[in-house]
């Protein structure tokens, strides 16, 4: 643990002359290249790569595969990243990992440590190769192009959808977040696509004719039907060229959710007619009856939903879904956010469906104010309060106790949320 204590304080800032992913490639090295001996799904998006990747994994692991899985933001502590059939990575293992990155960068590039998502890369990297896993999820980390997980030739790639996030590093259109995106599409390599946006879907096609990769893209070159959504799983048909699978139940909530499983299998069925994998379709239906993911459309006892929809495409979904599941009910919301979000269309969604809606904040140097976020709401019925805990507190004890209270925003706020409600803050 000192040994890890001493690391940790003597980590400098990064060097910002150095070409992107330059370092990560140079670090690999030392660590005699990982990332080479990994058979990669690589999936990218603004939303959905975490259920994405889930779901993947809940196929694969009930084919009977060690799958390793790399996801981002974690919701309570950083092993949760790291993961290999749903078991995180320890914190000695963690703890080892960390120590050969830090040794290098001490010893090659005098402390000058990369950010802290390449240094948690670069510890999957090595885990996983270590592990021996049959296949690895991962999932970037944000945009595609120079993400640090980008130095991998997968098997396959995914990109789930779209939508105008982190403008100041991707770019401020549709085309420019999608170009950025399809930065993981290599040369014939097959990607799958979700993205429904006609600019950011012609920037990926070209992208892959470009690269001579081939593109299956949803509605086009495989469909769903038949949607019927229950409180408990909600079932649909997949159909690709001459396969089809009818009455598919999947636990987790949403048309979105649909949209996302359906890449999943797409992408097994392709690995499945290129000899990479073997797997039957039941696994693939087991799989998704058991995928679920923590803070989307996670259900709580009382009525409590927790979503973290942190830009206004995962905002209209979340709707979509409550509207799906709880047509009869009364919504009040409880909303935070970081200041890099596109707050105006998301507010203005919640405001057409809200009963209520609470704005409040998280303590971190990146979050927006709740009395800025409150200003930007038309709703009636509108509040704010600095203080988390207190605004959760007095929403729950205010509304009726058959109404719907959903908590969300940024991925941390639902973190944050999550462990309070776990330890019966309500």
């Amino acid at each position: 643990m000192k040994e890890c204590t001493k690391f940790i304080f003597t980590l400098k800032a990064v060097d910002h002359k150095r070409q992107p992913l330059v370092l990560m490639r140079e670090v690999l090295a030392h660590l005699n290249n990982p990332q080479d001996k990994l058979r990669v799904i690589h999936v990218a998006g603004s939303n959905g790569k975490g259920s994405t990747v889930n779901a993947l994994r809940e196929i694969l692991q009930h084919a009977g595969y060690k799958v390793g899985a790399f996801t981002s933001p974690h919701l309570e502590r950083v092993n949760e990243r790291i993961t290999i059939n749903g078991v995180q990575i320890s914190d000695e293992q963690f703890l080892y990992y960390f120590n050969q990155v830090a040794e290098i960068i001490e010893e090659q590039y005098n402390g000058d440590f990369p950010s802290f998502f390449e240094v948690v890369t670069l510890i999957m990297f090595q885990y996983f190769a270590d592990r021996e896993v049959d296949l690895a999820l991962i999932e970037t980390g944000l945009g595609g192009r120079l993400d640090a997980t980008n130095v991998v030739t997968p098997l396959l790639a995914i990109i789930t959808t779209i939508s105008l996030e982190h403008t100041a590093f991707l770019g401020d259109t549709f085309a420019k977040v999608a170009a950025e995106k399809a930065g993981i599409i290599k040369d014939g390599v097959p990607v799958v696509v979700g993205v429904e946006h006609e600019e950011a879907l012609a920037v990926i096609k070209a992208t892959s004719e470009e690269r001579h990769a081939p593109c299956f893209i949803l509605g086009q070159d495989f469909k769903v039907s038949s949607i019927s959504q229950n409180t408990d799983f909600q079932q649909f048909t997949y159909e690709r060229e001459q396969f089809r699978m009818s009455n598919i139940s999947l636990k987790m909530a949403g048309p979105h959710q649909i949209s996302n499983a359906s890449l999943a299998i797409t992408a097994m069925l392709i690995l499945r007619e290129e000899g990479a994998i073997t797997i039957a379709d039941d696994s693939i239906r087991h799989g998704l009856r058991r995928a679920q993911w923590a803070g989307r459309f996670e259900q709580w006892p009382n009525h409590i939903i927790l979503d973290g929809a942190h830009n206004s495409e995962g905002t209209a979904a979340l709707i979509k879904t409550l509207e799906g599941v709880y047509p009869q009910k009364k919504y009040h919301f409880i909303y935070a956010a970081l200041a890099d979000k596109d707050h105006a269309n998301s507010i203005a969604l919640m405001d057409a469906v809200a009963t209520s809606i609470a704005f409040t904040q998280i303590n971190l140097p990146n979050a927006m104010d709740a009395e800025s976020l409150a200003i930007l709401s038309t709703n009636p019925n509108k509040r704010h309060h600095q203080e988390w805990q207190h605004t959760v507190q007095t929403v729950l004890h205010e509304r009726h106790k058959e109404d719907i209270v959903v908590i969300t925003g940024s991925l941390y706020f639902i973190a944050e949320v999550r462990q309070w409600l776990q330890g019966d803050g309500q």
